[in-house]
């Protein structure tokens, strides 16, 4: 069974029916320990970083629990963003912290080029819309998933570009689209929303919650 997380930050709908398209049995727990039954655990969300507040100690510490346990962990959108230790659109809240790094506002300019003497040009934020992602290393969430593939994004903050991003976005400035640190994985963009890609990351997810060997949350 895979657990949706509610946190009134957004409609779970989508992502439900996207799920069960890919195969899997999918619950939206009302109370942390009803996690105890999950396989693996996704935390979807759009809008404020101030949404995780509702995410509060028990569902926390549930959540850590498990991901302990070598429960896998997707984050999309918002809940990627909350993987980090911060975000600066509320910086009094910490995020989960399995990710080093703070998240950011994208700009809204940018050079034509880098290192070049071109006027700057206006970057439209929020981005929204189709883009491509650049694979810069092959984890799992990616199998079978074409360096180039364009997925769909709706966002205004990012997460920076560290060793555990797998895929590369640009927008202004260049952010990561796609991270893995072993069973732990976060997408920027909405894999409900993108088509036959989205489907493959979400059914690569699934495969993941089928093994467990490697307990370690290791680079």
């Amino acid at each position: 069974m895979i657990a949706l997380i509610d946190y009134d930050a957004g409609n779970l709908t989508s992502v439900k029916k996207a799920l069960r398209a890919v195969g899997a049995d999918v619950r939206v727990p009302a109370r942390p320990s009803e996690l105890c039954d999950a396989r693996g655990i996704i935390v979807p969300g759009v809008g404020h970083f101030g949404a995780t507040r509702n995410l509060g100690a028990e569902w926390v510490d549930a959540i850590l629990a498990c991901v302990g346990e070598g429960r896998p962990l997707l984050g999309i959108c918002l809940g990627m963003q909350w993987l980090y230790e911060s975000s600066e659109e509320a910086p009094d809240l910490k995020g989960l912290g399995l990710l080093s790094g703070k998240c950011v506002r994208l700009p809204s300019t940018a050079r034509l080029k880098p290192d070049t003497t071109f006027d700057a040009h206006v970057v439209k934020v929020p981005h929204v819309g189709w883009n491509s992602i650049a694979i810069e290393r092959g984890t799992s969430i990616l199998d079978g998933v074409a360096s180039g593939a364009q997925v769909y994004f709706t966002h205004s903050y990012v997460a920076p570009v560290t060793p555990h991003t797998s895929a590369v976005t640009e927008h202004g400035i260049p952010f990561a689209a796609v991270v893995q640190r072993a069973h732990v994985a976060g997408v920027q963009f909405h894999p409900e929303k993108s088509g036959d890609v989205g489907l493959r990351i979400l059914r690569n997810f699934v495969a993941m919650t089928g093994d467990r060997s490697d307990l370690g949350l290791h680079p």
